[in-house]
């Protein structure tokens, strides 16, 4: 059973087997074999989803479960050794592809359980000549250097102590004097090179390596020529780099086929390779992926396992590609490919971690620390499951409670995430890994908006002149591509994402400046009284609840009631970062003034306006801070406001008969949502309400049925 990960039992279970041990052949943390669901050709399994659902976890966690068992090799695309070459190496020479299959064979050749290294003379041929072809003005030292790390490559662990080590400086010193020689530099490095292969390996398998590269095209049959023509095309660049660089993945899987070719490999080797690839969606990971999935399409065959986890969900790279919910997959994945390329990918979207794993995460994070029961449900509504939301509130929580009493204050809080880090606000810190780094104070600003128009209203305000509509539009496909969820009626669509930027945007300013800015932009910007809830909704984020009561109260009696309480939802739906005072403005106390107004603590003080119903105007009053309070996502419910809400809903049923069955059904689900940690969706199924989503504004269907 996987040991750290919560939710992922389709990918980690034993018993029944998840899809990893039905991949690999082995059990997880265990060298112990398991059948495989595909004996012959197996799907390049690809994670997807946007950021902090927990890929790379997944990707260390198998690494961890199966690293001194069988093969195992992980990169980080989005690492520093990947972005471009060493500084003393020429740029024609070197590419992220190339990088990464020295990275991942090196990993790979590490021995494992009953088995000894693997080798790779077929890769190391090529990246010896690829390398080979930047030497024009290189010292011998340089040379010696790189010729060695990739000839190392080839190592085979023998008995004898220091062989192959000593072989591979000897083959470094031939290739080193090649290079620097009076002949052709490239073709005497390669030569040196293929020699010194035949002379180090007697055995069939290494001599059938060594004349691998005759039947590159136009090879005549000669390997020599093969790897001038592959270092030439390496160094054009384009497609002509793509195809010498397709050959290169091809020579490591045709030496990982060789290394299981036999009896005696076959049975010291109980699992598949594996191959694990971070970040996939940045060079090098397409060009990795690509040129499997081609040569599988081929009928070019290998049996390594290949797990990539990628942001978004690539549906313009693997086009054909199987999709599957991870659960989809526990037992069976019902993959098979079809003509297309892509096709043999497996695409799995994580999907957020449920109630009871955030429970458990909370509680195992926290131990010995006293947690509020509501915290855990809490953090799961403000989360939506993401898992790294989760574990840094829960590490929060550890470190800050009793004191802290909100989620809010939790977020706001210092964190040490570890001992070599400072600590810092658990909100930036969730910013730092959740959002494109380069777009943040954008995003921040433009967490605000509704749509594209509204966006390029607070652009206008916020942002620098340089930033206009079409960057706007830029960004949102930017989200998108990230796999940011899209909904209706919001520019940035995930709600834990967006609170985390308003958080930020509502203290970028010692004063809120920017923060009432944003808001007052948004206020002038729906002055059409079709779409008052947005206004509304923007005023009582700056606290003023006046109109909002008053556009309430004048059309509960003549609004379709689903109407009706779809905009009491989105109205109350504004953000509370800070108490108000009694004229809305913010100050710097604890307090939450919702709660007592909800309570009716404060209707004595208040004289409702003349002409109105005065009962109604304090039982709608009364209801809206309910429901502000309670879909506050950064506080914990109080079950007295879940009360007032219920009790307030039953009365204003019994003024509306023909709206009786929605209202009454409300009074019941949303307290009940409230306390459980659940979003408060409409009565009878309705989602945000008919928000808004497309470019040219909101679409506000109030009286959608």
């Amino acid at each position: 059973m996987h040991r750290r990960l919560h939710g992922r039992g389709a990918l980690f279970d034993v018993d029944p087997a998840g899809l990893a041990p039905r991949l690999v052949g082995l059990r997880p943390h265990q060298h112990r074999s398991h059948p495989f669901e595909h004996p012959g050709e197996l799907p390049f399994v690809v994670l997807t989803g946007a950021r902090g659902l927990g890929k790379s976890a997944v990707l260390g966690e198998l690494r961890d479960a199966y690293r001194g068992h069988t093969p195992v090799a992980l990169v980080d695309c989005a690492e520093g050794q990947f972005a471009g070459p060493p500084a003393d190496r020429p740029a024609e020479s070197w590419s992220p592809v190339g990088q990464a299959l020295l990275v991942i064979a090196e990993q790979l050749a590490e021995p494992v359980t009953g088995a000894g290294r693997i080798t790779f003379p077929r890769l190391m041929s090529g990246l010896v000549a690829v390398a080979a072809s930047g030497w024009g003005d290189a010292d011998s030292e340089r040379i010696r250097r790189e010729v060695e790390r990739i000839l190392l490559l080839n190592e085979s662990g023998s008995w004898i102590s220091g062989l192959a080590g000593r072989w591979a400086g000897k083959v470094a010193a031939k290739v080193v004097a090649a290079a620097t020689g009076t002949g052709p530099l490239l073709s005497g490095a390669i030569e040196a090179t293929l020699e010194s292969v035949a002379e180090g390996f007697t055995s069939r398998r290494h001599q059938k390596a060594s004349v691998w590269y005759r039947t590159y095209p136009n090879a005549g049959g000669h390997a020599q020529r093969g790897l001038i023509l592959l270092a030439g095309h390496f160094r054009a660049g384009g497609t002509s780099r793509e195809h010498a660089e397709r050959y290169l993945v091809r020579a490591l899987l045709a030496d990982l086929t060789e290394a299981y070719a036999g009896v005696l490999p076959r049975m010291q080797r109980l699992g598949r390779p594996l191959v694990l690839i971070d970040d996939a969606q940045t060079a090098p990971g397409p060009g990795l992926v690509e040129a499997v999935l081609r040569d599988r399409a081929e009928g070019i065959e290998d049996h390594v396992v290949f797990v990539a986890a990628r942001r978004g969900e690539g549906r313009d790279e693997l086009r054909s590609a199987v999709r599957r919910e991870l659960p989809e997959v526990a037992r069976r994945s019902g993959w098979s490919p079809e003509a297309a390329p892509s096709s043999r990918a497996l695409l799995l979207a994580l999907p957020p971690l449920s109630p009871d794993d955030t429970l458990h995460i909370v509680g195992a994070v926290c131990d010995g620390t006293p947690v509020p029961p509501q915290l855990p449900p809490a953090t799961h509504r403000l989360t939506g499951g993401n898992p790294l939301g989760i574990a840094l509130l829960a590490e929060s929580a550890a470190q800050h409670l009793p004191g802290a009493s909100s989620l809010g204050e939790l977020l706001t809080a210092d964190v040490r995430t570890t001992e070599d880090r400072p600590a810092a606000p658990a909100y930036r810190e969730l910013l730092d890994r959740l959002v494109p780094a380069e777009h943040l104070d954008e995003l921040t600003v433009l967490a605000a908006a509704h749509d594209h128009d509204s966006a390029c209203a607070l652009a206008a305000a916020l942002l620098p002149d340089t930033f206009g509509p079409a960057d706007v539009r830029a960004l949102r496909t930017r989200l998108a591509e990230e796999g940011l969820a899209t909904v209706p009626g919001q520019f940035v669509g995930d709600p834990f994402v967006r609170t985390l930027l308003l958080l930020r945007l509502h203290l970028r300013d010692a004063d809120h400046a920017s923060w009432r800015t944003a808001h007052e932009t948004l206020i002038a910007h729906y002055p059409d009284p079709a779409r008052a809830r947005f206004r509304l909704h923007h005023e009582l984020a700056l606290g003023g609840t006046e109109s909002a009561v008053a556009q309430l109260r004048d059309t509960f009696h003549t609004l379709d009631t689903r109407a009706w309480l779809d905009t009491l939802r989105f109205v109350a739906s504004a953000p509370y970062f800070h108490a108000h005072d009694a004229e809305g403005r913010d100050f710097t106390g604890r307090g939450d003034r919702r709660t007592a107004v909800a309570l009716g603590r404060s209707d004595a003080g208040q004289e409702p306006p003349e002409g109105t119903d005065a009962v109604l105007h304090l039982r709608v009053r009364r209801l809206l801070h309910a429901m502000w309070q309670l879909g506050d996502p950064l506080v914990l419910p109080d079950p007295r406001v879940c009360d007032r809400l219920r009790f307030e809903l039953e009365q204003l049923s019994n003024l509306r008969p023909a709206g009786n069955a929605l209202l009454w059904r409300a009074s019941r689900d949303w307290p009940a949502a409230a306390l459980a940690g659940r979003p408060m969706h409409g009565p009878g199924g309705t989602g945000d309400g008919g928000d808004g989503d497309d470019d040219d504004g909101p679409d506000d269907r109030s009286g959608e049925a």
